[in-house]
């Protein structure tokens, strides 16, 4: 069986700046500039919060082409209750054509992506879509030896737990094992009256703050 683990934790937000500002006054880190996406027409600033481990903020690039498809992370059709959020996580594997094809759900079609000098592979659903609302991973499958993390200056973050919320949490379960995902991730469903969402718990240098979604 393939395995795969936490890779980074993905913030959406109807501009670059807002998401960059909302995180960096929620946790007191200086975020750094990412690159731009030219097939999906999106750009990020990204944060170290371990070993091969980061948060990204991404947005739609005002700037670039229209991509002829869905922009990943449901970009095209933001939750306009909750505008800047933790939306999605995403999960590294050494081998993402035998981790996807282990997963009980679609977790997306295989491609290329680049940034800059950088490619690599990710699933990405048709319609855009995180799967489970975000609660299960996108998958992605960096060239041997590199990783984004890796030039990255240290933040004073680290991610302590990752948590979803999700009515299928038991679906949501099986599918982790059945991709082998080996992590401190957990899933469980909502108090009554709440929705899936995704809540992370980061040491900073001024306490363990929480990046969920703002009221």
């Amino acid at each position: 069986m393939s395995r795969c683990y936490l890779d980074h934790i993905t913030v959406t937000a109807p501009t670059l700046a807002a998401g960059v500002a909302w995180v960096e006054r929620t946790l007191g880190a200086a975020m750094r500039p990412g690159g731009e996406h030219p097939r999906m027409g999106t750009h990020n600033a990204l944060l170290e919060l371990g070993e091969k481990l980061y948060l990204e903020v991404i947005a739609v690039n005002p700037e670039a082409a229209k991509p002829d498809r869905p922009r990943w992370f449901d970009l095209d059709a933001p939750d306009p209750a909750r505008p800047v959020r933790l939306a999605a996580w995403i999960a590294r594997s050494e081998n993402i054509r035998v981790t996807a094809a282990a997963s009980p759900v679609p977790l997306g079609e295989i491609g290329s992506m680049s940034r800059g000098s950088l490619e690599w592979l990710i699933t990405v659903p048709r319609d855009g879509r995180p799967p489970m609302d975000g609660i299960l991973p996108a998958l992605i499958q960096w060239p041997e030896g590199v990783h984004p993390a890796d030039t990255l200056p240290a933040s004073g973050c680290r991610l302590v737990r990752l948590e979803g919320f999700h009515a299928e949490a038991d679906k949501a379960r099986g599918v982790l094992q059945a991709i082998g995902f080996e992590g401190e991730y957990s899933v469980t469903a909502p108090a009554a009256g709440g929705r899936a969402g995704l809540l992370a718990h980061i040491q900073t240098p001024g306490g363990v703050r929480r990046l969920d979604f703002p009221g």
